[in-house]
Parts: C-alpha cells; sequence; structure tokens
C-alpha cells in the first residue's frame, strides 16, 4: 500500500499520521482497496476483500478522532487474516472447498476483534495451503499465492498470502498461523518480518485449528516495531481458550531501543549448520560474525525431533477430518487428502512414542538455552521454489520441495518456542534468519530484531514494483 513515494508505509507511520490528524483512516483504507484491487490479480494474496467493513471501520476511526478520543495503537492501519481466522459474517474457508458449505462466522476470532479494537482495520481474508497443511500454498481450489518478487515463485506456506500481501505493499501487516512454519517459512521466502510467539501466547478461540497441540497464531509485518507494537496487542491471557497462558502482559515495543545489552547471543550448529544450499547458512555466519557471536548452540536429535513433528501433525490433522475423509474424499485438494489419508492408518504406538520424544527434546532444548538468550538459525533450506517444483538438489542429493521447506523451521515449533524470522535481501531472492529464544522471551528476540535492522543486517525485501 503506497501512500507517498515508493516505499509503502509501516503500521506505526500509519497510526501515528491518523491519530494526528495528518492522515484519515478512509483514505488509508481506500489506498489498500486500490492496491489490493489493482495488485492482487497477479499475486492471488486475497481470497475475499471485504470492501464495506473496512471503510464503515475506518469511518467510526475518523469520526473518534475528530470527537477527541484516542482509538488505539494502530489507529486506521489496514490489515488482512489468513481465512482460517473467524471473521463475523464471512465463511470460515481455511483453504477448503468442503468449508465453504459452513454457515458464515457469528463473530470475529479473539485475535481479529483485538486488532479490531486497537484501531486497526480489516480489509480482508487470505489465500492458504488448505487446511494449512502445506508449505507452498498451491491451493486447487483457489490457485496458487505467488511470490511478488517473481510470480513464477510460491510464496511459502502456509500462510502465504499473509506473506505475499505485506511484500506487495498491499497491507503492512497480517496475521497467520504457525504450526511447523506455517508464518516463517513465507516471510522468509517473500522477504518479510514474522513472529511464530511461544505456544499459547496468542488466543487460537475462533481460528481453524489443524494440530491442536502445534498451532500457534502469528503475526507478519514490514518492520520489527509494527511486529512489537501488534504482538503487544494481541497477546495477553483469554480464559475460553484451554491453551492460553495466564501470564502477566508486557510492552515488548518499549524495549526495541534497549539494543543488544547483557543478552547472551549464540549461533545453531549440528544439524542446523547443514542441509540447506550455502547462502542459506551463508546468511547466519554473516550475521553471527557481524555480532560478534561465537558461542555455538547444539540441539541433539533436532533431526528426529522433525520426524516427530511431522508423526503428531499427521495423527492430529487427519483425525479433525475422519468424516469428511469418508464422505467427501474428493472434495479435498489431493495433496492435503493424502497426507491426510497417510496420517490416519499411523498407528496410535507411533504417534505416542512421538509425544514421549517430544518430552525428552524439550529437556535438551531447555539445557541448550540456559546459556544463551537468543540464537540463530537458519530459517528455510533455500529461495522460493518455481510454482509446481517437486524436487530440489541439496547437498548433491534429492529432496522433495515441498516439506523440506520446514526443515529447519519443525524443530523448533515442536516445543512452542518463540521465533522470529528476520529477512535477509542480496541473494537474488530473499532469505532469512530465525532468531529463537526461551519460551515468553518475545521481547529478546525483537531487541535483537531490532538491533539487525538498525545495522541494516536484515529488513523488508522491497519488490521491485509496486501497486497502487
Amino acid at each position: 500500500m503506497t501512500l507517498t513515494g515508493d516505499r509503502p508505509a509501516d503500521a506505526v507511520a500509519i497510526a501515528d499520521d491518523v491519530r494526528a490528524g495528518r492522515m484519515a483512516a478512509t483514505d488509508v483504507a481506500h489506498h489498500a482497496l486500490a492496491a489490493i484491487k489493482s495488485g492482487d490479480a497477479e499475486i492471488n494474496s486475497f481470497t475475499s476483500v471485504l470492501t464495506e467493513r473496512a471503510l464503515l471501520d475506518a469511518g467510526r476511526i475518523d469520526e473518534s478522532i475528530a470527537a477527541g478520543q484516542n482509538p488505539g495503537p494502530l489507529a486506521g492501519v489496514p490489515f488482512a487474516v489468513k481465512n482460517l481466522f473467524d471473521v463475523a459474517g464471512e465463511v470460515t474457508l481455511a483453504g477448503s472447498r468442503i468449508n465453504a458449505d459452513d454457515t458464515p462466522a457469528t463473530a470475529d476470532a479473539v485475535a481479529v476483534a483485538r486488532l479490531t479494537d486497537a484501531g486497526a482495520v480489516l480489509v480482508g481474508s487470505l489465500n492458504m495451503d488448505e487446511y494449512a497443511y502445506g508449505f507452498t500454498n498451491e491451493n486447487s481450489h483457489y490457485g496458487p499465492c505467488r511470490n511478488p518478487h517473481d510470480p513464477d515463485r510460491v510464496a511459502g506456506g502456509s500462510s502465504g498470502g499473509s506473506a505475499a500481501a505485506v511484500a506487495a505493499g498491499f497491507v503492512p501487516v497480517t496475521l497467520g498461523s504457525d504450526t511447523n512454519g506455517s508464518v516463517r517459512v513465507p516471510a522468509t521466502l517473500c522477504g518479510v518480518f514474522g513472529l511464530k510467539p511461544t505456544y499459547g501466547r496468542i488466543s487460537r478461540r475462533g481460528v481453524f485449528p489443524f494440530c491442536p497441540s502445534l498451532d500457534h497464531v502469528g503475526v507478519l509485518a514490514r518492520s520489527v516495531r509494527d511486529l512489537a507494537v501488534t504482538f503487544d496487542v494481541l497477546h495477553g491471557h483469554d480464559p475460553d481458550d484451554p491453551v492460553s497462558v495466564d501470564r502477566p502482559r508486557e510492552v515488548t515495543a518499549d524495549q526495541l531501543d534497549r539494543g543488544l545489552g547483557d543478552l547472551r547471543l549464540g549461533v545453531s550448529d549440528g544439524y542446523f549448520a547443514r542441509g540447506g544450499v550455502p547462502e542459506a547458512l551463508e546468511v547466519v555466519a554473516v550475521m553471527a560474525e557481524a555480532l560478534g557471536i561465537h558461542r555455538r548452540v547444539t540441539l541433539a536429535e533436532a533431526g528426529r525431533a522433525r520426524s516427530a513433528a511431522m508423526v503428531i501433525t499427521a495423527c492430529e490433522g487427519s483425525q479433525l477430518h475422519l468424516d469428511d475423509l469418508r464422505d467427501r474424499a474428493g472434495d479435498f485438494d489431493p495433496m492435503t487428502r493424502d497426507r491426510f489419508l497417510a496420517g490416519a492408518l499411523v498407528p496410535a504406538s507411533a504417534y505416542l512414542v512421538a509425544q514421549r520424544f517430544r518430552q525428552w527434546f524439550r529437556a535438551e532444548v531447555n539445557r541448550a538455552l540456559a546459556s544463551v538468550d537468543v540464537f540463530l538459525a537458519p530459517a528455510t533450506p533455500f529461495t522460493a521454489p518455481l510454482i509446481g517444483q517437486r524436487e530440489a538438489i541439496v547437498d548433491g542429493e534429492t529432496v522433495l520441495t515441498q516439506p523440506y521447506l520446514g526443515c529447519y523451521t519443525q524443530p523448533l515449533s515442536f516445543v512452542g518456542l518463540p521465533v522470529l524470522s528476520v529477512p535477509v535481501g542480496g541473494y537474488g531472492l530473499p532469505l532469512g534468519v530465525q532468531l529463537v529464544a526461551a519460551p515468553y522471551r518475545e521481547a529478546a528476540l525483537l531487541r535483537v530484531a531490532a538491533e539487525l535492522e538498525r545495522r541494516r543486517l536484515c529488513g523488508v525485501v522491497e519488490v521491485a514494483r509496486q501497486w497502487t
């Protein structure tokens, strides 16, 4: 969404201008809606555009400002959500054809409501892999979401629409979900920031589930400050979400200027130091050197953690869809259907072994994180593949492109760690680095990301063209 000049405005800048009366929220909404209309036919990030709601909400923001009221920290900021978030009056598709037969949602998801209460303006719902089961957002029902840097390439998934909409400049902030990397993979491939907070830190009420013991709500944005302000609005206990954590709220945005201070930093070793193309590993080494990081962090059996995460995902995901697999198998995306069918055949003993290993791995991760506050790891093993590309070559070995995109993200979400993916340019297509911390240490992640942004070691990778 370009308001002035060539660079789309960040959320914080928009909110400051709207609250100060330098810009009307209705004008911001009109700009966003026009950008989507003119540019998204090529990208296919939106599955619905909520013009009437957006203009009504923006009008209310302008009225509140005229009355001398403060509409909130995200006043007038346009945002969009992955189409598995409930939006009042809309059918929650979750990327599927089957859900299109459901009745419309009666209320917004908690995360959507919290952003709206903070003054943000919802403009639409976004493309995704069917039922969030994928890393490329090649949806057979609604078409593939295309990467704004090269529309012949995938945007990543399953929150592909969420990443592409930010990268294209249509909106500065979006909501996604992250089970095995579904925020961090597309954020990396599209060159934007992506935050997966600690498991249970943001309410999932009103979000269509995929794998309940792994699902997180996440945020994608154009800047670290936008991430922090949005996270501050979103996080907090929800007594009606059984996994919501009851912890004191914190204001992370006020901590961004503290610098690295006494934070202990490390860089991943072992599993995370191999398995990707040289550039994907090089960006981690470059950042570590620039920050003077020498401490190495090794997570024992990280590869096995990825395998266990895949077992749990397949079992829990298929369980949610057994009736439709029996009665409406032909209405699934073929790739999703086959994964769910395979998951339905996994014996219960394998699921139980994976869960027991999960407890062991969590203890190992806690031991590793006792010596560092934040460590760096690669985000994806390569840049965005071509749409339809099924295989890639890594270290002379042929890998299946779609599942392999999550090789570095899955072991970390497996135990619910907070992770922030920061974008890095200069390699033709965007790459990224994950910042990883112990549970509930989102503020530390945001401080490190802000320092990297200040030093120009990371930042949104600008698309060569913008839509206005």
